[in-house]
């Protein structure tokens, strides 16, 4: 009896033991480091995970990473792409929905593989399946997306490095370089929906209780040119909410967006209200944008007020030189400027006496 229970005690000291020693992993640095590079376009992250292999002198493309689909010998793929960089599975992930190369793809993480071809070529492949070691577990019945780019020769880079060498407001380019070949693929964002998507739902949240974020939405619509909606955000910064209140800011943006849906009387009534709430350099923005409207009249009798309202502060007189200037009468837009120029900041005076120059050469400075 005494004998069958040391056995059962040393056979559950074994079993504890095949288990710490199965667990425990020492923290190492691996062979090929990971890495993390993020860009983001618009409000979306764009977030590529990787292991970054060397080059070391050998032979990469054909070799090292052979061209197609292979058996690796190991793990259950049978036609396996590369892995696109070194021990578990590269990894992309993107906070929106997206366009690759042109094709849609719904926000999220995904494994990411290439394919490279002999020819120059490559495809990349997006899969669902993310945690992997590399690509010997690899399914084509996991893709999600598949796209076909065209690779370039570029200068030696010894570490395999993912980069994002282009970007504008609404789109990017993420490109794999390594050796002497980079494998780049566009990734296109749609910007202003996924914008104002989300202002629409936050504006029902609590952020919806500020008002400075109704003025904050309403200008981003205006800037993307959803007037309407811009037109209907203002409002409700303006009046109808427990907020709600008149300011420079959002009559200022009403009369520009009234303007803009070609509603000039209203828009001008808009302005007088605006005026009389403005400091000197907002009014001075306010008759400088009516100039730009093609309002001159109604901005030389904005900016003249500007200038009585507030003494004759600097910037109120440069603007009664800009609508003097814009009315085509130089004479008084010099008197205005030289006023101007004998308080204005020691900074400024370097561009009105530029602007002092071409009044007096008949010139405006619009």
């Amino acid at each position: 009896m005494k004998q069958c229970n040391l056995m059962t005690v040393v056979i559950a000291i074994a079993v504890v033991l095949f288990t710490i020693q199965t667990n425990a992993q020492l923290k190492i640095p691996e062979a090929s480091q990971r890495a993390q590079v993020t860009q983001r376009v618009g409000i979306t992250d764009i977030t590529i995970d990787y292991g970054r292999p060397s080059v070391k002198d050998r032979e990469v493309w054909g070799k090292l990473v052979p061209y197609g689909y292979n058996n690796l010998g190991f793990g259950t793929a049978t036609a396996a792409p590369w892995r696109a960089g070194a021990n578990t599975n590269t990894t992309i992930e993107f906070t929106h929905n997206v366009k690759i190369e042109g094709k849609e793809l719904k926000a999220g993480l995904y494994g990411l593989h290439i394919a490279v071809k002999e020819d120059g070529g490559a495809t990349i492949i997006f899969s669902e399946n993310t945690s992997s070691w590399g690509s010997y577990f690899y399914d084509e019945k996991e893709d999600v997306l598949r796209v076909d780019v065209k690779t370039n020769e570029v200068a030696h880079t010894e570490t395999l490095t993912f980069l994002f060498p282009s970007f504008d407001t609404n789109n990017t380019v993420a490109a794999l370089r390594w050796e002497k070949k980079e494998i780049p693929f566009k990734i296109e964002v749609n910007v202003s929906d996924i914008v104002m998507k989300g202002i629409k739902d936050d504006l029902r949240s609590n952020i919806g209780f500020t008002q400075s974020n109704w003025d904050s939405a309403a200008n981003y619509a205006f800037n993307s040119g959803d007037i309407d909606q811009a037109l209907e955000w203002v409002n409700a910064s303006i009046s109808g909410s427990f907020f709600s209140k008149e300011t420079f800011g959002n009559l200022s943006l009403k009369s520009q967006i009234l303007a803009k849906q070609g509603k000039t009387q209203e828009a001008i009534m808009i302005v007088d209200k605006a005026a009389k709430l403005g400091n000197a350099t907002q009014v001075f923005q306010l008759g400088t944008g009516l100039i730009s409207q093609g309002q001159k009249d109604k901005a030389l009798e904005i900016l003249k007020n500007n200038v009585k309202n507030n003494k004759g502060a600097w910037p109120s007189n440069y603007g009664l030189a800009r609508a003097y200037a814009a009315n085509g009468d130089y004479k008084n837009a010099i008197k205005a400027i030289n006023t101007s120029m004998s308080n204005a900041p020691e900074r400024f005076k370097e561009r009105l006496s530029g602007d002092l120059e071409k009044l007096k050469k008949g010139q405006d400075i619009n």
